[in-house]
């Protein structure tokens, strides 16, 4: 579990905010590859009737208007819940994410607010900070390779030389 992004704001640097038609639910994009829902039940108007007790949220998600398994498919939150983090999204795929909320029988719950968008693919910077950690590890080793190399040729090779000079001398 993780503490609730209560007072989350999209800077428009490191997120994305997406909005649902209807106003009550935002998806934050942010640019490691997860998304962050925020919702509020004002945009969705009164309940269906004055006593009606939140039972909680019903999410559903499809990607190019597939249903699919991902993480957040078919999940069910509770009537507290007022955010979602969806950890790893694909990046180049069109999301289709809906949140309904749930109230106690025998009256349906309203219409389910729905938001759609793309996550950005990895950016290049991936790429050059992985190849920079694989090269500098190269180096790393090409550095113990060259002073182990450099030690043996020292400490092994020179006595050796040093003996086969004094038994030539005597």
């Amino acid at each position: 579990f993780r503490p609730p992004a209560r007072g989350f704001q999209c800077a428009a640097r490191g997120c994305r905010a997406h909005r649902s038609a209807g106003g009550a639910l935002v998806a934050n994009v942010l640019r490691n590859g997860s998304v962050l829902l925020q919702w509020g039940l004002r945009h969705w108007g009164p309940p269906p009737r004055p006593s009606a007790a939140l039972r909680g949220f019903a999410l559903n998600c499809s990607w190019d208007g597939t249903y699919t398994r991902f993480p957040c498919d078919s999940v069910e939150l509770g009537a507290a819940c007022r955010d979602y983090l969806l950890a790893e999204a694909h990046g180049s795929v069109r999301y289709r994410l809906c949140l309904q909320p749930r109230y106690a029988p025998p009256r349906p719950a309203p219409p389910a607010q729905c938001v759609e968008f793309r996550v950005e693919p990895a950016a290049m910077r991936d790429i050059v900070v992985a190849m920079t950690a694989v090269g500098g590890s190269i180096c790393v080793m090409l550095v113990f390779i060259c002073l182990l190399v450099a030690y043996i040729t020292e400490n092994l090779m020179s006595p050796a030389l040093a003996r086969g000079g004094r038994a030539a001398a005597a």
